[in-house]
């Protein structure tokens, strides 16, 4: 364990919007614009750009999509 229970939410927070961001403005970048010359200079600009947005949107977002989830799954 690296880190402490209480830094759960933070953790979760950085490791999917690194994954989430990382894999769609590559893509995004590679439809837009081509795998040519000066490709992982535009993808790092858009990576850059979006990952503390979506950082940010994940940590105020996560629990209460985990609650509207909660509510929306059919009790056994």
């Amino acid at each position: 364990m690296f880190f402490p229970p209480r830094l759960a939410p933070m953790v979760f927070a950085v490791l999917m919007s690194l994954y989430m961001v990382f894999l769609m403005t590559f893509v995004i970048t590679w439809v837009n614009t081509g795998l040519g010359e000066g490709f992982v200079g535009r993808w790092w600009r858009a990576f850059y750009i979006a990952w503390p947005i979506a950082f940010s949107l994940i940590l105020v977002g996560a629990p209460r999509l985990q609650r509207l989830t909660a509510g929306l799954i059919r009790k056994p």
